[in-house]
């Protein structure tokens, strides 16, 4: 469930950056060292974003976690693992 949320809130973020005219589709694939197809699968949802390749996009933009995660979420997760570690 996080790595499908994870996932998701990746692809809000390079949709916006998209818009925003930080990069198109073309550059980004570029960037990464994908096709421009598979980047326009992936966005428009026809195809699944790898894990590997999400990690090279988070590793590549340098996204920090707390632009992917909200302070809800972050507080949800920790919150889990002390559960974890007292039981």
């Amino acid at each position: 469930m996080i790595l499908t949320y994870l996932r998701l809130r990746l692809l809000e973020d390079l949709h916006r950056r998209i818009r925003g005219g930080e990069f198109t589709e073309r550059g980004l694939a570029r960037r990464l060292g994908v096709s421009q197809p598979h980047i326009h699968n992936i966005l428009k949802g026809a195809r699944v974003m790898s894990l590997e390749l999400a990690d090279h996009i988070i590793a590549d933009l340098e996204i920090p976690a707390e632009r992917l995660l909200s302070a809800e979420d972050l507080l949800r997760i920790h919150r889990r693992k002390i559960d974890r570690e007292r039981s």
